[in-house]
C-alpha cells in the first residue's frame, strides 16, 4: 500500500500545470497562419470567378446577338414586326440581359425587352443615321437590303450579385471553421495538459539531483496523471530497496532469467547469429557463430565484424545495413577452404531497428549439403534424360524402319520389333527406376507376396540382354543348379534388382569381355552372384557405390551414361526383402556382385 508523497497539495512546480504560456501562443499563430492561408485562397478564388463570369458573360452576349442579328434581318425584310418583337423579348427573359432591343436611326426603338419603350409602330419605307449609341451596350449592326440599317443593342447583366452570393457563401463557411478550430483547441488543450504536465516532469529528471517527491503532479489532471505518480511511488520504493540490501551487504541482483533463456535458446540453434551495432562492433554472437567463424565466442564479442569477416562484399553488405543506408536484408555466400575441409556459408543480414539506431542480425548457414544435393539432382536429371532420350530414339528410328521396309523386307520388319520390344522395355525399366526410388523417399514402397522362379527370371533377364551383350562382343553366361525352389516376393521388383545388377556389369565391361550369373541355393537363402571382367571400382567407393546419385570418379565412369540410382535401388529391395547386396572388386579386373535372399522372403 503506497502512501501520499508528500501532505495536501502536490509539491509541483508551477510552471509544469500551466502550459497555456506556450501553448497559447502556438495555437493563436497556428489558427492566424490557417485563417490567413484561407483568406488569400478564398480571394483568389473569388476574383478567379468574376473574371470567368465576366469571360463568360461576354462570350454568351457575343453568340445572342450574332444569331439575333441575323434572325432579325430576315424578319425586317419579311416586315413581320409582331415576331421580331416576341423573339426579342423571349431572348432577353431566357438569358436575363438588363436590355435588348432593336433601333432605327434617330434612336427610333422598333422592339424592345421592354414593349412600353417601343415608339415605331410601322417599318418606314427607308431610314438614314443610326442615332445615339449606349455605350454600355454591345452593338450588332442589321442591314435589311434597300430599306437602311438598323441596329441590334444587348445590355447583359451585371455580374455583382452572383460575385457577392459566392462571397457570402465563402464567408460564412470560413467563419464556421473559425468556430470549430476554437472548440478544437479547447478541448485538445484539455486532453494534452496532464501530458504536457507528465512531460515536463520526466524531462525535469535529466537534472542530476532529482527527488521523486517534487515530481508528483495533481491526480485531478486525469489517469495519465494517476499511472505517473503510481510510477513515481515504485521508483522511489525500488530505490529504498536497493539501498537496503546495499546496507544489509546482500549479493546483487542476479542476472535477468529471461535473457539468460534468450541467450540459451540463442546457443541450441543451428544456425550462426551475430549481432553488429551501428559502429560494426559485433555485440552478441552465439555458439553455432563461434564455430563457423572458427573463433572462441569470448572473442567476438567488441570485435570489429571487418576484421572478422574480411570478405569485401560481405563488409559492405554489414556496413550498409548496420549503418542504416540500406533497409533490405542482404545475402552472400562465401565458398570456405581450409584445413577442416571445404564448404559454402550463406550469410543473411537483416536490419534490427532500436528506436533511433540501426544494428545489423547476421544469420550465418551452412548450405554446403544443399549445395551438394543441388549439384546432384542436376546431374541426376541430365542423366534420365539422356536414358530416357537413347530407348525413345531408336525405338522412332526402327519404327520408321519397320514401316518403310513393311512389304520388301519380313526378316529386317522383324529384327526391328525385336529391337522396339527391347527398348521399350528398357524405357519401362528406367520409369520404373525413378518411381521406385520415389516410394522409398516417400515410404510408401510395398512388397506383394508371390511365388517367384528364380530360375525363370533368370532365364529372362539373359533373354532381354542378349542382344546389348552381342552388340559389344560380350559374353553372357548364366548357371542354374539343378533343384530350386521358390521364393516368396515381390517378382516385379526382384526382377528390377536383377536388371540393375547385370545391367550394371555389361555397361562397365569393355568389349569382348565376359559377364556370369550365377544362382546357388545353401542355408535357406539363395544368391544370385553377377561377375564381371569390368573395369573395377576402388576399395574406398565399395560403399559409395550404393548411395544414391552416386557416380565413381574414374575418368572411364564420367565417359558411360547412368542415374546413379540402379545399385542403390537394388540393394534397398534386397534389404525389404531381408535380405542385402555385397560386393568384391578389383581395379582392372571386375567386380562380383551377389544378392542374398532369404527363402522364407520376409518383408522388410
Amino acid at each position: 500500500m503506497t502512501t501520499s508523497l508528500t501532505a495536501g497539495v502536490p509539491v509541483v512546480n508551477n510552471r509544469l500545470l500551466n502550459q497555456d504560456s506556450v501553448m497559447a501562443p502556438l495555437a493563436i499563430a497556428a489558427i492566424a497562419i490557417l485563417v490567413a492561408s484561407l483568406t488569400a485562397t478564398a480571394w483568389w478564388a473569388l476574383r478567379a470567378q468574376q473574371q470567368a463570369l465576366i469571360t463568360s458573360r461576354d462570350q454568351r452576349v457575343e453568340l445572342i446577338g450574332s444569331m439575333l442579328s441575323q434572325d432579325a434581318e430576315a424578319m425586317l425584310s419579311a416586315n413581320d414586326l409582331s415576331r421580331l418583337r416576341r423573339v426579342v423579348v423571349e431572348t432577353s427573359r431566357t438569358w436575363r440581359l438588363a436590355s435588348c432591343r432593336i433601333l432605327l436611326s434617330q434612336n427610333q426603338i422598333l422592339a424592345d425587352a421592354d414593349p412600353r419603350n417601343i415608339n415605331v409602330t410601322q417599318l418606314p419605307a427607308s431610314w438614314n443615321g443610326s442615332g445615339a449609341v449606349d455605350a454600355a451596350a454591345r452593338v450588332f449592326p442589321i442591314d435589311v437590303a434597300g430599306r437602311g440599317t438598323a441596329r441590334l443593342e444587348i445590355l447583359p447583366a451585371d455580374v455583382a450579385a452572383d460575385y457577392w452570393q459566392t462571397s457570402a457563401g465563402v464567408g460564412g463557411v470560413g467563419s464556421l471553421m473559425l468556430a470549430a478550430l476554437l472548440l478544437l483547441y479547447r478541448k485538445a488543450r484539455t486532453r494534452l495538459r496532464p501530458l504536457w504536465v507528465v512531460r515536463e516532469a520526466l524531462l525535469a529528471t535529466n537534472q542530476d539531483s532529482w527527488a521523486p517527491e517534487r515530481l508528483e503532479v495533481d491526480p485531478a489532471l486525469g489517469p495519465e496523471a494517476l499511472a505517473w505518480n503510481k510510477l513515481l511511488h515504485s521508483t522511489r520504493d525500488a530505490r529504498r530497496a536497493g539501498v537496503a540490501r546495499g546496507t544489509d551487504g546482500a549479493a546483487p541482483v542476479s542476472r535477468d532469467p529471461l535473457s539468460t533463456d534468450l541467450d540459451a535458446a540463442c546457443d541450441s540453434m543451428t544456425d550462426g547469429l551475430l549481432l553488429v551495432d551501428s559502429r560494426l562492433r559485433i555485440k552478441f554472437a552465439n555458439g553455432a557463430a563461434a564455430v563457423y567463424l572458427r573463433a572462441k565466442r569470448e572473442q567476438l564479442l567488441g570485435q570489429n565484424s571487418a576484421d572478422l569477416l574480411k570478405d569485401e562484399k560481405l563488409c559492405q553488405g554489414v556496413q550498409s545495413v548496420a549503418t542504416g543506408a540500406s533497409q533490405r536484408s542482404i545475402t552472400v555466400e562465401l565458398e570456405r577452404k581450409d584445413e577442416s575441409g571445404s564448404g559454402v556459408l550463406r550469410f543473411t543480414i537483416r536490419q534490427v531497428r532500436r528506436g533511433d539506431s540501426a544494428a545489423a542480425m547476421i544469420v550465418i548457414e551452412d548450405v554446403t549439403q544443399q549445395r551438394i544435393a543441388d549439384t546432384a539432382r542436376n546431374n541426376f536429371v541430365a542423366q534420365v534424360a539422356h536414358e530416357l532420350r537413347t530407348p525413345l530414339t531408336n525405338i522412332r528410328l526402327y519404327v520408321e524402319t519397320a514401316i518403310e521396309n513393311e512389304k520388301q523386307d519380313a526378316v529386317l520388319v522383324q529384327n526391328a520389333l525385336n529391337v522396339i520390344n527391347q527398348e521399350s522395355r528398357r524405357l519401362e525399366r528406367t520409369v520404373s527406376e525413378m518411381l521406385s526410388v520415389s516410394e522409398i523417399e516417400a515410404g510408401s514402397l510395398r512388397l506383394r507376396h508371390d511365388d517367384v522362379h528364380l530360375d525363370v527370371l533368370l532365364e529372362e533377364t539373359k533373354t532381354d540382354f542378349l542382344e546389348q551383350a552381342r552388340e559389344k562382343q560380350i559374353t553372357l553366361e548364366l548357371s542354374l543348379p539343378p533343384k530350386i525352389p521358390a521364393l516368396q516376393g515381390d517378382r516385379d521388383k526382384l526382377a528390377l534388382a536383377v536388371h540393375n545388377l547385370v545391367g550394371n556389369g555389361l555397361k562397365y565391361t569393355p568389349r569382348g569381355g565376359r559377364v556370369s550369373v550365377a544362382l546357388a541355393v545353401e542355408k535357406g537363402k539363395a544368391a544370385i552372384e553377377v561377375a564381371d571382367t569390368g573395369i573395377g571400382i576402388k576399395p574406398e567407393e565399395l560403399e559409395l557405390v550404393f548411395d544414391r546419385f552416386y557416380r565413381s570418379k574414374d575418368e572411364r565412369v564420367t565417359r558411360i551414361t547412368g542415374t546413379g540410382l540402379g545399385l542403390t535401388l537394388a540393394r534397398e529391395i534386397a534389404r525389404l526383402h531381408g535380405g542385402d547386396i555385397t560386393l568384391e572388386s578389383q581395379i582392372d579386373k571386375g567386380s562380383t556382385f551377389t544378392l542374398l535372399l532369404p527363402l522364407a522372403g520376409e518383408e522388410g
